[in-house]
């Protein structure tokens, strides 16, 4: 089959067809004499491994481990659970990062009047942060990792801004 028809045929794009090519995820296709890819069922299947995989959050390189263990019959399913258990980690923190992130927000809103003064909690909260970048959010919102890896919430620098803030107007 062609490009065109594996896209189709496993959900996956033919962009990120090429792209999992160029990175070794999947072998390099086999090429007609017109230079075209052409690609197996098995491709195919592939595709569809790392397509659901993908769904789930896995990253590129665990999805590299998780195809080396599926290739592999003399695996262990202790190896594949050890990658899915860790992966179930990595997504329980990213959620309490992102509830912590809600509850920070909520609490500016909560604290923002919406009315006609220039006033709001939420600017100020924003221009707090500085000039640090959107990836360093989640440890602005005062998240820090624990042993086990599991994110923790923590009294956020906004929270502190906010409650002063609020307390000045009162």
């Amino acid at each position: 089959m062609n490009i065109g028809q594996a896209a189709q045929a496993s959900g996956v794009s033919a962009k990120m067809i090429r792209y999992y090519e160029g990175i070794g995820l999947i072998p390099k296709a086999g090429r007609t004499e017109a230079g075209y890819r052409v690609y197996s069922e098995r491709d195919a299947h592939s595709l569809s491994f790392i397509r659901r995989a993908r769904d789930l959050g896995f990253s590129v390189e665990q999805i590299g481990e998780l195809l080396a263990l599926w290739r592999d019959r003399d695996r262990a399913s202790a190896d594949v659970k050890r990658l899915a258990l860790e992966h179930i980690d990595v997504l329980e923190a990213r959620v309490a990062q992102l509830l912590q992130i809600c509850e920070t927000l909520r609490h500016l809103a909560e604290h923002c009047h919406g009315d006609e003064r220039p006033e709001c909690p939420i600017i100020d909260g924003l221009a707090a942060v500085g000039d640090e970048t959107t990836a360093a959010l989640p440890r602005t919102f005062g998240i820090s990792r624990a042993r086990n890896g599991r994110a923790r919430g923590a009294a956020t620098v906004w929270d502190c801004h906010c409650d002063s803030h609020a307390q000045a107007r009162n």
